[in-house]
């Protein structure tokens, strides 16, 4: 490990200009042995104040001695020390409940991608809930975008430096779905699955569309949907259809190669942050080994039983030693449809106040927990839309009185824990995507439905790339459903059976139902380490 830090220090160093003696190579080396894992951020602050203060410092040569980088070292701690002594004087470490960042939905920034000059631009107008025809058009374009520019930084798909035989054989080159036409051969394509007839099935991108035949295609792991978009090889036969021999989804990117073609945009909606703060939260978040966040999805209020089951809960974490950071609970909060055919607001208001209750009279939990509400699909609401604004107030006033700090999230929601991002999503989406699919996934990877599910969601980057006419999206903000760039932890809140699955770098897990089978989960974001749990 030590060999190749000392590579990346010796590499950085000389990028800027510099040549390390010895001695100097080893104090950079103590200095990031500090910060484990967030090597890159901590040389690059290093240099960066070494560049600023040189004149100060003395420093006449590009050979570094051991002085001057023992000076910069040396006040970087002291700043690093001073400022986590105000931070914790302050308050806001006193609690690690005060860690949490709670960000809603609907206020998450719009980012568009600009094909013509590649880069991304944040949308500055204002969104309307009721978009009109051209807000549906850009859903899709800005989901094909999103897919496609990470699509041409893999190396598979990029073009050809030069056309050796070599370059050519081992490149699959996108072309547009515009130039199938009169071509011969095998051609890679991108674009959106869509029925544009009864029966019919086409692929579009930005310049054509063309009907498809998957009778003979190869598929890979995951779910393909209408709606979904895909990589595909095959050839254009007489009739003008293409044949699909292979088809997959847009290959993964890791999270920090998609941090760096960024420029430093918010896509998660937690703020952006130097590299002093990133350090020191990463700090903060490796000394926070006892934080913990409990889950618990359906959990039926006006059921005796349930409510029951849930006090059992509370009071075995009253009595632990350390009580859980955050309580997260998730619909659905009814045993029956808040439709127009459900009369009983008044009594479930009183359930609601019912529960503020019980979790006041856990004394340990009410001062040092914090409890996270989200809406199910059949709770209250506007509508049943995807995002989901937070449960009513008419029916959490009575729970507010008893946990005046309780907070009531959006579906989905996101939160910013240090350095860390976790989306929660509560919706039975296994169902609904197996019921869509278009043919059977491969099962030469994994014949688990979940497992399935993750590699759809993660590779598509959103929570929901099912068909508007099964799943309704609020056209403008489609972008809340985004999982761009990679989020560390997806908590998926579905009536299906209690799972986890960690793919490529993701920890994606289940809390199962609380109401059928009295599971839940307890996470541990320090470490990305799921428990499961069950009464």
């Amino acid at each position: 490990m030590s060999s190749t830090v000392r590579k990346l220090i010796q590499k950085k160093f000389k990028i800027r200009g510099y040549t390390l003696k010895i001695d100097a190579l080893d104090q950079i080396l103590s200095f990031t042995n500090r910060f484990l894992g967030a090597e890159d951020e901590a040389l690059d602050l290093l240099l960066d104040h070494l560049q600023s203060q040189s004149q100060k410092l003395g420093v006449k040569s590009s050979i570094l001695d051991k002085e001057p980088v023992s000076r910069v070292i040396a006040s970087l701690l002291a700043a690093d020390d001073a400022v986590e002594e105000d931070f914790i004087s302050d308050g806001a470490v006193s609690s690690s409940t005060s860690a949490i960042r709670v960000i809603d939905a609907f206020l998450i920034p719009k980012f568009r991608y600009d094909p013509i000059r590649k880069q991304f631009y944040e949308h500055t107008g204002g969104l309307h809930i009721h978009g009109d025809a051209s807000a549906k058009a850009a859903l899709y374009k800005d989901r094909f975008l999103l897919l496609y520019q990470r699509v041409l930084r893999d190396s598979h798909f990029s073009k050809p430096a030069f056309h050796t035989e070599m370059s050519h054989y081992g490149s699959c080159e996108i072309a547009p779905i515009q130039s199938l036409v009169g071509q011969m051969g095998r051609r890679w394509v991108m674009g959106v699955i869509s029925q544009l007839e009864d029966g019919h099935f086409y692929l579009e991108d930005l310049t054509a569309s063309v009907e498809i035949d998957l009778s003979k295609a190869k598929v890979t792991t995951g779910f393909l949907s209408e709606n979904t978009i895909v990589v595909a090889e095959g050839e254009m036969l007489v009739s003008g259809i293409y044949q699909v021999i292979t088809c997959g989804f847009p290959p993964l990117e890791d999270r920090d190669k998609s941090l760096k073609s960024l420029a430093q945009h918010d896509f998660f909606g937690g703020g952006t942050l130097t590299k002093e703060e990133t350090l020191r939260l990463s700090e903060l978040e490796k000394r926070s080994l006892n934080d913990m966040f409990v889950i618990l999805s359906e959990i039926w209020l006006d059921s005796e039983e349930v409510m029951g089951k849930l006090e059992t809960v509370l009071d075995g974490f009253e009595s632990q030693e350390v009580v859980p950071s955050l309580f997260v609970f998730m619909g659905n909060f009814c045993s029956h449809p808040c439709n127009l055919s459900f009369h009983s607001f008044s009594g479930l208001r009183s359930q609601f106040g019912k529960l503020g209750q019980m979790i006041g009279a856990h004394q340990r939990l009410r001062e040092h927990s914090r409890f996270m509400f989200i809406p199910g699909p059949e709770d209250a609401g506007p509508s049943t839309v995807l995002p989901r604004c937070p449960l009513p107030k008419y029916l959490t006033e009575e729970l507010q009185k008893h946990i005046p700090n309780a907070i009531f999230a959006s579906n989905p929601c996101r939160i910013k824990f240090y350095t860390q991002e976790i989306v929660f999503f509560r919706h039975d989406l296994l169902y609904r995507m197996r019921r869509s699919c278009l043919m059977p996934p491969s099962t030469e990877e994994t014949d688990d439905p979940f497992e399935h599910l993750v590699a759809t969601i993660t590779h598509q980057s959103h929570l929901c790339p099912l068909p508007l006419i099964v799943q309704p999206i609020i056209w403008n903000y489609d972008h809340c459903l985004h999982l761009y760039p990679s989020p560390h932890t997806i908590v998926l809140g579905d009536k299906s059976e209690q799972k986890a699955f960690k793919y490529t770098g993701i920890t994606c897990f289940n809390p199962g139902s609380f109401s059928d089978d009295s599971t839940f989960v307890a996470y541990r974001p320090c470490t990305q380490e799921v428990e499961f749990s069950a009464l």
